[in-house]
Order: C-alpha cells, then sequence, then structure tokens
C-alpha cells in the first residue's frame, strides 16, 4: 500500500480511536513475540521490562526573555514493546476485545510498537507583566494543562504516532499559580494581568506523524542521519498540517527518530526495532539541527476560546520552528538540549521567538 494512502487511513482512525478509548490498530501487525508471553498476563508483566521516563522542561528565560510560550514542561511514559494492539497479553483483556473492533484497519506489519502516556502543561504571556489591563495588540495569557495517550509502531526506516491529547485551557489550567510560585520562587516580578487569561474550556487534541530515515551513513567513526516526519492535528486546541527534517551526526547515535521540543507525537524515544529491550545500551554523543513547518487553520492560544468571546489576536496562517542542539547519551539515560526559534505567530507580534529545551531521559 503506497505511504499516503496508509497514512491517510491511520488519519481517518483517530476519532474512533477516541470514542472507544482504545489505541488505532491501524499501526498493528505481525511483530515479535510478546514480552508478557511467558509471564501472567497484564500491564503489571509489562512493567517488568525496560521501560523509559522522558522528562522536558522548555522555558524563554534561558534566553532573557519572559513572554510568549514562555514555559512548557512534559512528562512522558514510553512502554516496553508489544506484540499488538489487539492480541497483547501485557494489555488488559477489555482492551483487546474493544480494539478488536476496529482490527480491519491494519495496514501492514511492524516490527515494534508501543504505548505512550504523558502529562504536562503549558503557559502563554504578553509582553508587557506591569499592566492589568487586556492588551488588545499581544496575545492572551494562557495555560494548557492535559493528560495523553499515544501509540506508536515502527520498523527499520519509518515510524507511525497517533496520539489523543485531553485537558483544559483557562483558570483550571493553574497556569498563573505555577507561574507566581516560580517566580516568587526565584524573585521575579509576577506577571499582573492573569485576570484576563482565556476562560476555562475542555480541550481535545487528535494527532497523527509519520517520520521516515531517509538517510543513514557511517564514516570514519562518525555517524550521520536524516529524519523526515509529516501529519496532521486536529481538535479546538490546535488544527495544523506540519512537515520537517532533522539531521544528526556524533558518535553512537541512537536508533530512534529524532528530537523535538514538546508537542504531541514528539517523544524522542521511538519504539526499538524487533527483540531489541535496551534503548541506552552505548554512550554516545551528537549535534543535530532540525526544523519544522505549520500550515494552521486553529490555535485557541491565539483565537481565543471556542465557544465564547475571549481576546485573541489576527494570528499568522505559516508558522515555521529551527532547532540546533546537542545530546549525550550513556547507558540507562539521555540528556539533550537544544534551542528553538520560532517565526512570527501573529500580525501584532515585534520579534521571532526563542526558547530553549531541556530533556531527561532514563531507562528502568
Amino acid at each position: 500500500m503506497a505511504p499516503i494512502s496508509r497514512f491517510s487511513r491511520l488519519l481517518a482512525c483517530i476519532p474512533a480511536s477516541l470514542l472507544a478509548l482504545t489505541p488505532c490498530p491501524v499501526l498493528a501487525g505481525d511483530g515479535e513475540p510478546s514480552l508478557c508471553e511467558e509471564n501472567p498476563p497484564g500491564i503489571t508483566a509489562l512493567a517488568r521490562h525496560p521501560e523509559l521516563y522522558n522528562f522536558y522542561f522548555e522555558n524563554d528565560l534561558f534566553n532573557g526573555t519572559d513572554s510568549g510560550y514562555t514555559n512548557g514542561v512534559k512528562f512522558s511514559w514510553v512502554s516496553a514493546n508489544l506484540k499488538d494492539y489487539t492480541h497483547d497479553p501485557c494489555l488488559p483483556h477489555w482492551v483487546r476485545q474493544l480494539n478488536r473492533l476496529l482490527e480491519n484497519l491494519h495496514p501492514g506489519k511492524y516490527t515494534s510498537r508501543n504505548m505512550v502516556v504523558t502529562a504536562g502543561q503549558s503557559m502563554f504571556t504578553p509582553r508587557d507583566r506591569s499592566r492589568t489591563d487586556l492588551i488588545p495588540n499581544d496575545r492572551p495569557y494562557a495555560g494548557w494543562l492535559y493528560l495523553g495517550l499515544g501509540y506508536n509502531a515502527r520498523d527499520a526506516r519509518q515510524m507511525d504516532t497517533v496520539e489523543v491529547n485531553l485537558g483544559v485551557v483557562g483558570p483550571a489550567a493553574l497556569a498563573r499559580q505555577t507561574q507566581n510560585f516560580v517566580h516568587d520562587l526565584r524573585g521575579i516580578p509576577s506577571f499582573n494581568g492573569w485576570s484576563n487569561q482565556l476562560g476555562n474550556e475542555l480541550g481535545v487534541q487528535l494527532v497523527a506523524e509519520r517520520k521516515n530515515k531517509v538517510w543513514n551513513e557511517s564514516r570514519t567513526g562518525l555517524q550521520f542521519d536524516a529524519i523526515t516526519h509529516y501529519g496532521a492535528s486536529l481538535g479546538n486546541i490546535r488544527t495544523y498540517l506540519n512537515t520537517g527534517l532533522e539531521l544528526r551526526a556524533g558518535s553512537r547515535i541512537p536508533n530512534d527518530f529524532g528530537t523535538s521540543p514538546i508537542r504531541p507525537a514528539g517523544d524522542s524515544n521511538a519504539p526499538l526495532e524487533g527483540p531489541v529491550t535496551r534503548h541506552f545500551s552505548d554512550g554516545g554523543l551528537h549535534a543535530f539541527i532540525s526544523a519544522d513547518a505549520r500550515a494552521v487553520a486553529h490555535d485557541i492560544f491565539l483565537d481565543g476560546n471556542t465557544f465564547s468571546d475571549s481576546h485573541s489576536v489576527d494570528k499568522k496562517r505559516f508558522v515555521g520552528d529551527l532547532a540546533t542542539g546537542i545530546a549525550w547519551q550513556w547507558q540507562g539515560g539521555k540528556i539533550t538540549y537544544a534551542r528553538y526559534v520560532r517565526s512570527k505567530e501573529f500580525a501584532t507580534q515585534e520579534n521571532t521567538h526563542v526558547f530553549s529545551s531541556i530533556t531527561l531521559s532514563l531507562e528502568f
């Protein structure tokens, strides 16, 4: 089946998967034996095998500013490999039964697949922290608190991800309290205009993304690779199409699909191919440069609340990120630092936005 056709079916599967609260079997297929086949079935059996824990922290204070996308934190748990989402004894029986309702959507075979559970918070502020009134020509105050459930599947050259994020925008996201706590702790003046933030709104974001390794080469002890990606997001939080490229160079580049900032389908550690169980078995150091371009139809943090009146600005339809960074891995973990430059996101924005990201990945 052609890649575009397969990806279209993957996108079509997202709404049904959300309604059933199940993984999207479009990613399932015949693969390696389950890790749980020789153990009592259930999620506790899966937990006996190496899992990954990722901690993300992003902030613009690294670059001397404190506005726009000003802070983001995320935690993600990446499971050990599953046989598939409909037969693996690591999954509870009721989940496997529900997944079989969508079994006819299988597009092909993959050698590895896993689950990803995330929790995170993001916050956005205008430039002027002193004003208490609404600032019409600057972005709205906003917070986003969410939980996510993702499903990855890969072979040597390709990785597909489906992710569902559910959460809340507005005072219930606790962005004001979080920022004030951190600013008080560090002796930084607080922002005074949080009373103008977007109102409470339940949010959903459905994301599908495909990554492809299009180049992989070794020369005199150094490794090089290139990874492309394209995908889509649908929901009242953000709706967009995106595509991009990452280039990596270094020693013992990890067998994953690159590095991303805090965004759906962006976890840096993909499931490993085949029967391999350890992500970080060797030490290494590599540098990377990446780009992501988005055609944006909706962004609640700029367009304002979906079902009620709120502050909004005239957003730009095309936005891009450019990143440079370095990653060091050792047996059992990896730490990554990246600096992101984001193009202007709305018409009255004065400058491009710069923020930095630190990601710590640990394997247990």
